[in-house]
């Protein structure tokens, strides 16, 4: 299912087909924090959930979630965890896997779609295989070497992405000009973290698409003052502009729409999630990545396109929640 402009709001869309739950009835649990680089990230979104939740009168309580400290999960009184969590730990289907063992609710994509997202390598696998195109790259072991590194690079031109495979909100990424520029900063990305992908930089214009329970919102634009959207102009910088409405060729944003759905249910991804991509000169949507846990920071797209559809943050918290407990309740808990 695709966001038609015909409609009115996303819930005239879906809100049809559920079936009703007294979701106001339910105590919530939204787990922050975590490890690793974007902790404070997740304890803004975490913070903007639970305030959400509760002025729609839900029952809320935060807790600062980490893998030494799970004690949260053994509260028999909370009846559905919200995930709030980014990066290792968080989103890359650790957490998720301990709550499914344990039989809980909670929001977002399960364990195999969430592994599966957090690895650029793997997702963009399932995107090529759904039928959407991301760009070429290639991917580094523990026997690269400069030498062999530049001679792949040289074949995919002259302007590179290096990236980690497994990081979010942009952490470690930067573009390069050269082969030999790349490739060195290709080995001391793996050195730092661990592995490394590095992709033919696309030059266009950058957009996102947020997905609610299969369903593509509006497409927004990002206009950054960086070189890229990177984590400070995700984030800090007030300069980045994030815009509706800047694409007047309707098939152009059916396909986005349609390549951002396809990505989705490629990895098996359930409530919400948000689809990066750039465009290129010729109107041809490469996509970048797929964000299982997209942020509810002042700076974060899915409630800005959730806002545009007609819903308000508070009735998209409630929406992803009341589709996590009426998953569990049909489903069981595994994802």
């Amino acid at each position: 299912m695709i966001f038609s402009p015909c409609v009115s709001s996303y819930e005239t869309h879906y809100d049809m087909k559920k079936q009703p739950i007294d979701i106001r009835k339910i105590k919530v649990a939204v787990l922050a924090g975590g490890v690793g680089s974007e902790r404070e990230v997740s304890l803004a979104s975490g913070a903007n959930i639970a305030k959400a939740l509760h002025d729609e009168g839900l029952g809320v309580i935060e807790s600062d979630i980490a893998p030494d400290n799970l004690t949260i999960l053994d509260d028999d009184g909370i009846d559905a965890f919200f995930l709030a969590l980014h990066g290792q730990f968080g989103e890359d289907g650790s957490l998720q896997d301990i709550l499914e063992k344990r039989g809980k609710v909670f929001t977002g994509s399960g364990s195999k779609a969430s592994r599966l997202a957090f690895d650029k390598v793997a997702s963009k696998k399932c995107f090529r295989e759904a039928g959407v195109i991301v760009a070429d790259e290639i991917v580094l072991n523990g026997s690269s070497t400069l030498a062999n590194v530049e001679e792949q690079l040289a074949r995919l031109g002259n302007r590179f992405v290096v990236k980690p495979i497994r990081q979010g909100s942009s952490v470690g990424i930067s573009i390069l000009e050269g082969v030999g520029r790349a490739a060195q900063a290709a080995i001391d990305c793996f050195r730092q973290y661990g592995d490394c992908l590095v992709e033919s930089y696309i030059p266009g214009r950058e957009f996102t698409v947020g997905i609610l329970n299969g369903v593509a919102l509006p497409v927004l634009e990002i206009r950054s003052r960086s070189p890229f959207y990177d984590y400070q102009a995700k984030y800090l910088a007030d300069t980045t502009e994030y815009l509706f409405d800047t694409l007047d060729n309707a098939a152009l944003i059916k396909r986005m729409q349609d390549d951002a759905v396809r990505c989705y249910h490629s990895l098996g991804c359930r409530h919400q999630s948000r689809v990066d991509m750039i465009v290129n000169s010729a109107g041809v949507p490469y996509i970048l990545e797929i964000n299982t846990l997209p942020g509810f920071t002042s700076h974060s797209l899915l409630p800005m396109a959730a806002a545009k559809a007609g819903m308000p943050i508070g009735k998209l918290c409630v929406e992803i929640l009341r589709s996590a407990v009426q998953d569990h309740s049909t489903k069981g808990s595994r994802g």
